[in-house]
Formats: structure tokens, sequence, C-alpha cells
């Protein structure tokens, strides 16, 4: 059974916390549950969308960080890093990814994954590129 539910425009995907791996980035992320907001498509980074979440500070570090996460995979950027002119963000990739800002390479922490309904989720990404902003909903499953 999945941790959570991800609800990316009306098209439900399963996703599993990776507690051992980034305990205290879900930690705070189930603090926040439920979730909701807007999701839009990267503009550096490839295939993946983004959740813009501005100044707000997570009170979190680096922990499973990667700068290329893999379809399915949610990676949380806790900012704070003024030089990499990005802000506080979630991402979720469904295709080939880098991450990155206009100022180049970022990592965030990866703390949940999806593991099925890939090539549903690869569509909900071209559909947010394509489409627009979409409305995403994080909740307990």
């Amino acid at each position: 059974m999945s941790d959570l539910v991800i609800d990316i425009g009306g098209e439900l995907f399963h996703a599993f916390f990776e507690r051992a791996a980034a305990p205290r980035t879900v930690a705070r992320f189930e603090t926040m549950l439920p979730f909701s907001d807007r999701i839009i498509h990267v503009r550096w980074s490839g295939e993946a969308c983004w959740i813009p979440m501005g100044e707000r500070e997570l009170g979190l570090g680096y922990e499973n960080a990667t700068s290329y996460p893999a379809p399915g995979q949610v990676i949380v950027y806790p900012g704070g890093r003024p030089d990499a002119a990005s802000e506080t963000e979630i991402l979720i990739a469904y295709g080939p990814c880098c991450f990155a800002s206009k100022a180049g390479q970022l990592a965030g922490n990866h703390f949940l994954t999806i593991r099925e309904g890939l090539d549903r989720l690869a569509k909900a990404g071209r559909g947010v590129l394509w489409e627009g902003a979409k409305p995403i909903t994080f909740r307990t499953a």
C-alpha cells in the first residue's frame, strides 16, 4: 500500500516515502499534508514539473540529494542558496531530467517515489507542458 496519493489535474498516482534515505525531509513534508498547490513545467531541467514555493523556509539541509531524479522520483529543493537564483520547490521527474536553475545545476532531496503508472505520469507531465499549470494535491493514502 502506498503512503500518499498525488492528484495531478484529476490523474491519481500512488507514491511511497523514502523514509530510510531522507527521514528529515519525509518528516517535514508529513507536517504539510494535505498539501495542495499548482504544478508547472520546468524551464531548464528537462522532463519534469515543479511546484514553486517561493521563500518558504522548510528548515532542511541536504539528504539523499540528487541532480538527476529518475522518472517518478519526487525531490524537494530546500532553497537557501542565493547564488543559485532558485527558490524552494518540489520537482517531479517524468522523463530524463537534470535539475537546474538559470544559474546552473542544483540538487534536491529525493524523498518520495511514484513506482507505477510512469506512462501516465509522462502523459500528465506533457499535459502540463502543453496545456499549462494544473492543480496538484498530496494526501495520505
